[in-house]
C-alpha cells in the first residue's frame, strides 16, 4: 500500500516538475525576441544608415562565421570520440 502512495507522490512530483519546465521554456521563448531586439538596435541602425550594403554583407559573413565554428568543433569532437570507440572495438575482435 505504501509503495502505491509513494509511486503516486513521485508521479505527481514529476508531473509538477514537467509543468514547471514547460512553463519556464514557454515564458523564455516568448520573451526572447524582445531581448534580442533590444540587443540588436545598434547593428540595425548601422546597417540601415549605409546605402552600399558592404557593411551588411560583412555583418552577415561574421554571423555565419560565428555560427559555423561551434558546429565544426562539436562535429570534430564527436568524430574523435567515434574513432576512439571504433578502434577499441576493432582491437577486441
Amino acid at each position: 500500500m505504501q509503495t502505491r502512495v509513494k509511486s503516486k507522490k513521485l508521479k505527481v512530483k514529476s508531473l509538477k516538475l514537467g509543468v514547471l519546465k514547460r512553463a519556464f521554456l514557454t515564458f523564455t521563448f516568448l520573451l526572447l525576441p524582445f531581448f534580442v531586439e533590444a540587443q540588436c538596435a545598434m547593428c540595425r541602425a548601422a546597417l540601415e544608415s549605409e546605402e552600399s550594403g558592404t557593411q551588411a554583407e560583412a555583418i552577415n559573413d561574421g554571423i555565419v562565421y560565428l555560427m559555423v565554428i561551434p558546429y565544426v568543433l562539436v562535429g570534430a569532437a564527436f568524430y574523435a570520440i567515434y574513432k576512439l570507440k571504433y578502434s577499441k572495438k576493432k582491437e577486441e575482435n
